[in-house]
C-alpha cells in the first residue's frame, strides 16, 4: 500500500516540462509561453515567451510554424513619432549568452497568419520554434483571454484592495 502511495504521488510530481510552461532546447529555456485567443474569423494572431540563454554562445530565433497556420514567423511592432508599425525581423532575434530575452505585446513577437480556426481561452496552440544552434522544438502556447496582457492571463483590470 505504502508504495502505491509513493507512486502515484512521484506521477503527480514528474510533471511534462511542456504543460509546466517551461521547455529547454540546448542551452535555451524558454518560459511564459502563451497567445491570446482569437475572435471568429481572425485571420492572424500573436505569440509570446521569454527566451534565457544559459550558454555561453549566443543563439538566434529564427523561424516559427503552426499546424494550425498558414505561416509564422518573429515580427516586431514599435511606436515612431505616434505612428504604430508592425514588421518582419529580418534574420531573426538574438538570444544573448547569459541573457534572456522576452516577446511580449507591443515589442518582438511572434505572428501566426492564416489560422486554420479561432482560438479559445483554454486550449493549448501547437507550435515548432527553431533556433539557429539549439535547433528544433515542438511545443505549444496556452491560450489565454482575448485581452490578456502577459503569461498570467492579466487582463490589465484594477485590482479591488
Amino acid at each position: 500500500m505504502r508504495f502505491a502511495l509513493l507512486a502515484v504521488a512521484a506521477a503527480f510530481l514528474a510533471v511534462d516540462p511542456a504543460s509546466a510552461n517551461s521547455v529547454k532546447v540546448g542551452t535555451l529555456e524558454l518560459t511564459d509561453l502563451w497567445t491570446r485567443a482569437t475572435p471568429p474569423n481572425a485571420p492572424t494572431a500573436g505569440g509570446y515567451l521569454t527566451i534565457t540563454n544559459t550558454g555561453d554562445v549566443p543563439d538566434r530565433l529564427v523561424a516559427v510554424s503552426s499546424p494550425q497556420a498558414g505561416t509564422g514567423g518573429v515580427h516586431e511592432m514599435r511606436v515612431d513619432d505616434g505612428v504604430m508599425t508592425m514588421r518582419p525581423v529580418d534574420g531573426g532575434i538574438e538570444i544573448p549568452p547569459n541573457a534572456t530575452v522576452t516577446l511580449a505585446p507591443g515589442g518582438f513577437h511572434i505572428m501566426f497568419i492564416d489560422l486554420k480556426a479561432p482560438l479559445r481561452e483554454g486550449d493549448d496552440f501547437p507550435v515548432t520554434i527553431t533556433f539557429e544552434k539549439a535547433g528544433s522544438i515542438e511545443t505549444f502556447l496556452h491560450v489565454k483571454a482575448i485581452g490578456a496582457k502577459d503569461a498570467g492571463g492579466d487582463q490589465g483590470g484594477g485590482h479591488a484592495q
